[in-house]
């Protein structure tokens, strides 16, 4: 696949500009990594890793290895350039040393040598070696390798000569400080699907990752960048047509790589990137993607005499129905909304974005009248189900279950109107919802008990859902909408509690309930507002004591502490249902005493494969997901 490489200009010393002196970062880390918990310290490995990947965007790096070493320390080793050594003509001390230990030092603000980066805010490598323990550095280049070891940021000896060397490169290799971290552990997996995601989004790059802990060693190699991607997203679904459409192309100053593929399903998965970095929250350049799509598609049809009438037309959300895509962007400055840069701001790439789609899009399906036919067809299918839903709206609110006619019936609703207060719990069966009405704190605590499992949304199309008593409830209840509907600003509650049982079929219904969450309110989840309630699974007495055990772990420790079994009475609870209202409160609902874990999509890419997977059309998938990670499961509820 054709690929536009941006060549590399000369990297030196007067590439690098220092704009303030390293300070503040090991005592308020999180301000600089997001977090000290396990997403900060992935973020270093990240932040490192898109180093190396600027080289690659340079045109100079083809190979990099990320390597979990077994003393707890992580290497990166690139092919690129080498971060230059000499002395900087302003600092008079070793560039390489002004890079590691100065904040906001390095070429990234120096528009000839990169014309676009990734990373988070442009923290860098500085920042890593400010969070370590030990950080070292190797530099190949100019025939020779330098080194140089840090100290929680600092560095114990001066830059030296090492040897020499023929190669050009970086070596990066850290020991993330438990002083400053949470958590000093890093997960295979969670590195590896990054990689493999930067390995889409980078064609032609060679990305290894080699764990020591446990010998395993994978390789990543994309020749068909996002058109891969794609294909890797619809793995488990029955596409309208093969190859996915791809073009790439430049406006202005913008590179723009586009991936899209229609399957069979209802969803939409589209996956935008400025820089390499997801921007889980879309941006102007998701803007343009969406409308170009919209106006192309509509003219094409029109064209074609496929709709009827001249004032029909077809909606975003009729054109989006069965979507795949992949969207790359490369900005030279781009103007980022939110902590994690979860949004882009910039204005012009809107433009930019629609103008190149209502144009390569516009000649593919002129090229293509087959896929062209089939999108369309699926689009007006798409139209008379909207159709459909909308007469289901309608007759909801003239019945009172929707906007403005009443809240749902078996809702307990709170007193307070403030819904930065105010939680909903959302309880499995009448029995639990019963319990959990009588327990919660009424001021801020709303119950909302549902019957059985709701519909699977993977499956359905949107006037089916609304068709559900349970799901138009949950809309009605939590009160933002769905879909291009959805406005978080009407939100009740912004806590939403899934409360359910931890058996096979509480387990079900969290998964029904998130799959609605992920597809048709994914701004619930994107601003953190869903949480699972963690309730005991034992209550332990001894005499006037008790303790409550959330795993067989826990269980097992209390009653070594109680010294063995003589004497205690245990009891399981198969059911929320089983515990009384004070139980109930203390265990699981009382602020302070409960543990709550918030629901987060670290990995789109991956969520959107395991829903597709676990709750979609397709039998074969399911089934050899269930055979792959069989041996991982640990306690079956039959």
């Amino acid at each position: 696949m054709a690929q536009e490489t941006l060549s590399a200009p000369t990297y030196d010393a007067s590439s690098i500009q220092v704009l303030e002196g390293l300070s503040a970062v090991r005592k308020r880390p999180g301000m600089y990594v997001g977090s000290t918990d396990s997403r900060g310290l992935h973020q270093l490995v990240y932040e490192v890793v898109e180093n190396s990947i600027d080289e690659v965007l340079a045109g100079a790096c083809s190979r990099i290895q990320v390597v979990l070493r077994s003393d707890g320390s992580c290497s990166v080793v690139d092919d690129g350039r080498g971060i230059p050594v000499e002395e900087h003509p302003k600092y008079h001390r070793p560039t390489l040393e002004i890079v590691m230990t100065v904040l906001h030092a390095g070429s990234k603000f120096d528009k000839n040598t990169y014309k676009v980066s990734g990373g988070l805010h442009g923290v860098g490598v500085h920042v890593v070696n400010a969070l370590s323990e030990w950080f070292e550095v190797r530099v190949r280049r100019d025939g020779h390798e330098y080194f140089q070891r840090y100290e929680r940021g600092a560095p114990v000896a001066p830059l030296q000569v090492v040897g020499e060397s023929d190669a050009t490169g970086t070596d990066i290799r850290f020991k993330p400080d438990g002083a400053v971290m949470e958590v000093l552990s890093f997960d295979k997996a969670t590195i590896e699907r990054r990689l493999k995601e930067l390995s889409f989004l980078n064609a032609g790059v060679t990305i290894e990752l080699r764990d020591e802990r446990d010998g395993t060693d994978v390789t990543f190699h994309h020749a068909g960048g996002i058109t891969e991607f794609v294909e890797d997203l619809n793995a488990s679904t029955n596409p309208l047509f093969r190859p996915p459409i791809y073009f790439h192309t430049k406006r202005d100053t913008t590179d723009i790589e586009l991936a899209l593929q229609y399957n069979d399903g209802y969803n939409e998965t589209t996956l935008a990137f400025v820089n390499n970095i997801y921007t889980i929250d879309g941006g102007s350049h998701v803007v343009g993607l969406r409308a170009g799509l919209t106006r192309t598609l509509n003219d094409y049809a029109r064209k074609r005499g496929l709709l009827k009438g001249e004032k029909e037309n077809l909606t975003g959300e009729d054109v989006r129905e069965g979507l795949t895509a992949v969207l790359s962007v490369k900005v030279l400055e781009p103007q980022f909304e939110g902590q994690t840069k979860a949004r882009l701001g910039n204005s012009e790439v809107k433009g930019q974005v629609e103008s190149a789609i209502n144009q390569k899009l516009a000649e593919y399906l002129e090229e293509h009248p087959g896929d062209g036919q089939a999108l369309i067809l699926k689009a007006v299918q798409a139209a008379q189900a909207r159709e459909a839903a909308r007469k289901a709206r309608e007759l909801t609110r003239r019945k009172g279950l929707l906007e403005g006619g009443g809240l749902p019936g078996k809702l307990a609703d709170c007193h307070s109107r403030d819904p930065a207060l105010c939680e909903l719990f959302i309880v499995e069966g009448d029995s639990a919802g019963g319990t959990a009405k009588q327990g919660r704190d009424r001021e801020f605590q709303a119950v909302l008990p549902l019957r059985g499992k709701i519909l699977n949304v993977e499956k359905a199309r949107l006037d089916k859902m609304l068709q559900n008593e349970h799901i138009r409830a949950l809309i009605t209840a939590i009160g933002i909408g769905i879909g291009d509907e959805t406005d978080l600003s009407r939100l009740r509650y912004h806590k939403i509690i899934l409360m359910t049982d931890a058996d096979v079929d509480g387990s079900h219904i969290r998964t029904l309930l998130l799959t609605l969450f992920y597809r048709k309110m994914p701004a619930l989840i994107g601003e953190g507002h869903v949480f699972i309630a963690q309730a005991p699974l034992y209550r332990v007495q001894k005499g006037s004591k008790v303790q409550w055990a959330y795993s067989d772990e826990e269980r097992d420790g209390i009653l070594r502490e109680f010294g063995g079994m003589k004497g205690v009475l245990l009891q399981r609870y198969k059911g929320l249902g089983e515990m009384n209202a004070s139980q109930l409160a203390e265990t699981t609902m009382r602020a302070g005493a409960r543990t709550l874990l918030r629901v987060t999509v670290e990995d789109a890419a991956r969520a959107n494969m395991l829903f597709q997977v676990l709750m979609g059309e397709e039998v074969e998938p399911r089934r050899e997901y269930i055979q792959e990670h069989a041996v991982e499961v640990t306690n079956l509820d039959i």
